[in-house]
Parts: C-alpha cells; structure tokens; sequence
C-alpha cells in the first residue's frame, strides 16, 4: 500500500479546533444541555469572579458525567481531523482519570479534555506533561493535591510562620465584619476575602491531615513516563512525591485551579534517577523531575511503545519503536513528529498490520456512526452503548487506563455484543444514524443481493472480507447469533457479558451517569428483543457486526 502524503501532511498539521463553534465545550456541554446544578455551579464560579457572594458547588448528580461522554462521543463522531481524535483518544486512556473518584472530579473532566489534553495531543510531550500534572483532574484523581511534607521534613515556610499568617488571615477577616471567621448575615463577602477564608480552611484542613502521598508520583514513573521497567526504585517514587508536595489546588469556592503552597512543600535535598535536587527550593523541584522524566531514553522507548502498538498491532515491529523513539529523542518529545515516522513507516502500511488491532468500544461505535454518515448523538445513548460494550467513558477507576491490545476486548460474549450493536444501528436505534444516509442506499436497496453484499463490503469493509463473512451476509443468518438464541431464547439478552473485563462499571447512575456493576442493555425497546432485518439493512448490520468491521 502506498503513502497517502497529502492526508499524513494534513492531518499532521497544527489547526483551530474545527468544532469549537459547532460544540463548544461551555455552551453545549457546560450550559445548555447539562443538568440545573452544573449549570448553576458554573454561574456561581463567574458570580464570585464578578464580586457576588459566596457560593459552595453542589454535588453532583451524575448527570454531568453522562453530558461529557456524550459529547466526547459527538466530537468523535462529527470532527474531520481524525487524527487528531485518535491522539485525543490516545492520551485520555494514557493518563486515566477516574469520574466517580468523588463529586468534584466531574467538575474537572470537562476542562482536563478541552484545555489540557486536547491541545496538546500532538505538540510537545513535556508540555503535556506538566499540564496533566497541574490539571485539577489528576491532582485530584492521585490525590497529589493533598500530599505534603511528613511532619519529620523541612518546609519552605515553617510551623510559627504558617500560624502567624493564619492569625493574620483571621485578624483581617475580623476586621471587615466577620468576627471569629462566621458568616454575618447581609455582609458583602468580597473576593479576596472568599478566597482567603476557603484557602484558609482548606490549608488547615491539609495540614491536620496530611502527610507524603506516593500515589502521584508512583504512577508518573510507572505509567506516564518510564514504564514499569523503566530503571526507577523505589526511593525515586518517593523522592518524586516529596518534589511534587505542595502541588494542589486552590479551593472550589474560589473557582478552584492550580495553587503551588510553600507551606506543604518538602525543602529538603532530594535524589530522583540520580540527579540531585538542592534542598531549599520549591516548585523549581517538581518542574525538575518533569524534565527529568519527559527526557529520559526509557519514556522515549515506552511512549514509543505505546504509540505503535495503537498504530500498527498488539506486537509492534521493534524497528519501528526504536525508530520513533529515536525521534523522540531528537526532537525533544515532538508527539507530532514522532506519529509521523511511525504512520509513514513501511510496517504501519504492510499487509501484517492491515486489520491487526481490534477497535475498542468506543473505536466501534463511533466508527460505524461515521460508516453510516451519522450526525452528532447529543442525547446519553450512544455513549451508554460504548458502555454495555464494555468501555465507559472516564469509567476506568485504575489509573492504568482500558487495556491496549485486542485479547482483553474479544470473547465470546463481546462478540455477541456487537453483533448485536451492528443489528440495532441498522435498525436506526442509534440516535443520529439512518441507514438510509449510506451513500447509494435508494438505488442498492432495490437490488440483487449479490449487488447489495459487494456494494456494503466495499462501503463498509475495505472490499475485503473472508469466505465465511460473505457467506454470512449473503444468507442472512450468523451462527453466533443463531446458537445464542437457541440457549438463551433472547438475542440481546444472550449477548450480555458477564466477564470483570468488558462490564465493569458499566452501570447507569444517577442521571445520565454511568457506574460499576451493571447489566444494562441500551441497543433494545421494551422486551429488549432486536427486530429481524432483511434485504440491505440486514447485510448492512451484518456487516457492522463481521469481525473484518471489528478490526481496523
């Protein structure tokens, strides 16, 4: 296969975001469709920036959760930079955060896709780096945000000095009408005095509670930077962590974000990967280990890894990881650069990795909406099909992300699954997708079905498909589907998997959230029993569910 040069140059290039108009995230995600109180939490964050009094965030009620996927799913689907949504896609499963870690966590999604991962899918990995590190999201997530210096460990700002301040904040909050820190009832609160009353609290808070968190730290090295067998131990973990006390977050009530506090921070002398921190500094150390991390040969060969492994298989050639980690290397982490040399390479466009990775969940669907010129889906239904197919979106709670390779997706089960999934888009039960949007459905759907199979095979499935898969669509009976009928009585209820893998926290909560433990099944109506399909739309669903349509 040749290289398509104008598409690798155009998908390569550094644009605007395309749907910020069509899907902005905070008119469309953060106002109009989301539930009253996410909406009136982020009215409550502008009130306080204009002045207004003081108002704590609610917690939430799922809905907002369930608002993010949609839209993530939507972008996916609608967006012509495809590239650009695979990285996306790429970098929020590398670093994984959690939307049920607890209730502020989905106050932080919207902004960790929008501002931090998605702008820098493709720019420089160091950047990346510290924007995830400083994101409320992950500070949050791996409870960075409350790891401080043990009470054996020097501080920038020591234990007299941090009570004076404390006494001078109350002192000046005494001062404008709030004697002993209460409330006065009909008093002006202005901004700085919010923010000095939330900071206040919050610091004691920590402080009285606190103590070193490795959580962070640990999953730097092992998982966003150097790999597993990357060549750290365990004092550099701990060595990291002390480095990175004192990154936090400044409270909600004051619009929340990235707050380095002296007084959490560990001063003294650290050793991370055999450089040496100087004791006596502050942000400067955690800045230093991101430099240290995002420029060491091991983080250069894991996200090389990784990033062929998405590419061309499970197993990809070790030429074209030493390659792109040489890139790497050379370019100061140039994420663009490096997908470069990997998806112009020999071996991404040989036959062995034609059809050599299994989609994820997510791929399937938002892949078959495309397949089928889909609009948008901005109701929770599409992305509850991701879901029941076994990948909820922000629902990984390890920070480990979804598996990368294709024997954690495929079993018994998962294929019943989507199966099922092709059968119910072909019978218009996705929202935004009519078959009869295919290009050529009005003529094809009136003709033979040989002429019917050969068109949908070459639509749909590369004009490429095995003997058994075109037996399949030609009949109109898959043998799967058959034997699960016969065992369980119900096609979309034999379908359901009940492996730890594919369903885990896949249940709807509250709103249009999604939590563990569930079986639910999205793709029926009532009884939950999908129709018979015949003539096009039945080869069209078919085909969807063939394992060549599973593959990419």
């Amino acid at each position: 296969m040749s290289v398509d040069v104008h598409w690798v140059s155009r998908e390569l290039r550094a644009l605007d975001d395309e749907l910020a108009e069509a899907y902005p995230y905070e008119d469309w995600v953060l106002a109009r469709s989301l539930t009253v109180p996410l909406r009136e939490a982020i009215g409550a964050l502008r009130s306080i920036r204009g002045g207004n009094y003081r108002v704590n965030l609610p917690v939430t009620t799922g809905g907002e959760v369930g608002e993010l996927q949609s839209s993530r799913v939507a972008r996916a689907v609608a967006s012509n930079r495809q590239l650009e949504e695979v990285m996306t896609d790429f970098w929020l499963n590398h670093f994984n955060v959690y939307a049920q870690k607890g209730p502020p966590e989905a106050y932080y999604l919207a902004e960790y896709e929008r501002d931090v991962i998605r702008p820098r899918s493709l720019g420089k990995f160091r950047d990346l780096l510290e924007a995830v590190a400083r994101s409320p999201a992950m500070l949050f997530y791996l409870d960075n945000a409350r790891s401080m210096a043990d009470s054996s460990r020097p501080r920038l700002v020591s234990d007299r000095e941090r009570e004076r301040r404390t006494n001078a904040a109350r002192q000046a909050m005494r001062r404008r009408g709030r004697p002993g820190g209460r409330n006065v009832p009909g008093t002006r609160i202005s901004p700085d005095m919010n923010e000095a009353d939330a900071a206040m609290r919050q610091r004691q808070n920590q402080l009285r509670n606190g103590g070193l968190n490795e959580n962070y730290g640990r999953e730097l090295l092992e998982l966003h930077t150097l790999g597993v067998d990357g060549g750290y131990t365990q004092q550099d973990v701990i060595n990291v962590a002390r480095a990175l006390t004192g990154w936090t977050l400044r409270p909600p009530a004051v619009g929340g974000g990235f707050i380095f506090r002296p007084e959490m921070h560990d001063a003294g002398e650290k050793i991370v990967l055999g450089h040496r921190l100087k004791a006596g500094r502050g942000s400067e150390d955690g800045e230093e280990v991101l430099d240290i991390v995002s420029r060491h040969p091991s983080t250069a060969k894991y996200i090389a890894t990784k990033l062929a492994r998405r590419f061309i298989s499970d197993n990809p050639p070790q030429a074209v990881i030493d390659q792109a980690a040489a890139v790497f290397l050379r370019t100061d982490g140039d994420l663009r650069e490096v997908v470069r040399s990997i998806i112009t390479s020999n071996e991404f466009y040989s036959r062995q990795a034609f059809r050599a990775k299994v989609k994820s969940p997510f791929e399937v669907v938002v892949s078959a909406m495309r397949a089928m010129n889909a609009q948008p889906d901005s109701t929770p239904r599409t992305a509850q099909m991701i879901a029941y197919l076994g990948q909820p979106i922000y629902g990984h709670q390890a920070p480990n992300g979804y598996p990368e390779t294709g024997d954690a997706w495929m079993n018994t089960g998962a294929i019943l699954n989507r199966i099922n999934f092709g059968i119910a888009a072909a019978a218009n039960r996705i929202p935004g997708a009519r078959i009869a949007a295919i290009p050529g459905f009005d003529t094809l759907a009136s003709a033979p079905r040989q002429q019917q199979v050969d068109a949908v095979v070459s639509m749909l499935l590369a004009g490429s498909v095995s003997a058994d898969t075109r037996a399949v669509l030609m009949s109109g009976e898959n043998p799967l589907l058959a034997n699960a009928k016969d065992s369980a009585g119900s096609m979309t209820g034999a379908a359901v998997d009940d492996s730890p893998g594919m369903m885990a926290n896949a249940e709807r909560g509250p709103g249009n959230g999604l939590r563990a433990g569930a079986r639910q099944n999205p793709l029926g109506r009532g009884d939950t029993v999908l129709p018979q399909l015949r003539g096009l739309a039945q080869v069209i669903g078919l085909a969807l569910g063939s394992p060549e349509f599973q593959r990419r």
